[in-house]
């Protein structure tokens, strides 16, 4: 766990130095950089453990254009994987507005530093967002899809459909539901359910149950209250 958090510690002060120090010799008139950090006591993706049920850090850079159609940047996250304990990623992608949904188009490859010798550590993954809001309500409909996963599993696709309520202008309320079948690995169809709660207007607290169906042994796939915090600027 220590050398996880000093790895991702580099990782950070990689993103909150040497990023902003690049933003600075951009002109305002091409886009804007934003930035965001968080722990939480368990990393979960598409409803299962990324680090076998212990906390984890991630942070995140994004570079947005001025019309906010085009962004790009990269992230990290601690993992447990394959021997790998960081997870590094480059994602890109558009945001455009299409009879009143919002749309989010993205392309990320990611990569797991220091895994095992001969372990598949790296894979491109593709999402496709519809999103749309009406007053306090929203909805958000999710595709991703990979064609070579990293470690043993090869091509999987992702679908989610999630809904949300906002409560207040600082307590919102979600819950989703997907699915996700994968060559050489567990089927399965996961959910969540939980609130996030703005503490300040740039720090941010959330508490989520996660789930699956499926009857695998370990913390992967297990049920799991987790709490997290972020922080952006």
């Amino acid at each position: 766990m220590i050398r996880t958090l000093t790895t991702a510690a580099a990782a950070t002060a990689l993103l909150a130095c040497a990023l902003p120090a690049a933003a600075q010799d951009a002109a305002p008139a091409s886009g804007s950089w934003s930035f965001a950090f968080g722990a939480a006591t368990d990393n979960r993706s598409k409803d299962v453990s990324k680090t076998d049920g212990e906390p984890f850090v991630w942070g995140e850079a994004e570079w947005e254009s001025a019309s906010g159609l085009f962004y790009a940047g990269p992230s990290f996250e601690t993992i447990k994987s394959s021997g790998s304990e960081l997870e590094l990623a480059l994602n890109a992608g558009v945001r455009p507005e299409v009879a009143g949904f919002d749309l989010d188009l993205n392309v990320k490859h990611k990569w797991q530093v220091d895994a095992n010798p001969g372990v598949d550590d790296d894979a491109w993954e593709f999402t496709a967002d519809v999103k749309r809001s009406i007053g306090p309500a929203s909805a958000r409909l999710r595709l991703q899809y990979s064609p070579d996963s990293t470690g043993a599993t090869e091509a999987w696709t992702w679908t989610e459909a999630q809904v949300g309520w906002d409560f207040t202008d600082k307590l919102y309320g979600s819950a989703a539901i997907g699915r996700r079948e994968q060559d050489n690995s567990v089927d399965y169809t996961g959910y969540n359910i939980g609130l996030n709660y703005a503490l300040t207007r740039n720090l941010e607290a959330e508490l989520r149950w996660y789930g699956t169906d499926a009857d695998v042994p370990g913390e992967q796939y297990a049920d799991s209250l987790v709490a997290g915090l972020s922080f952006a600027f």
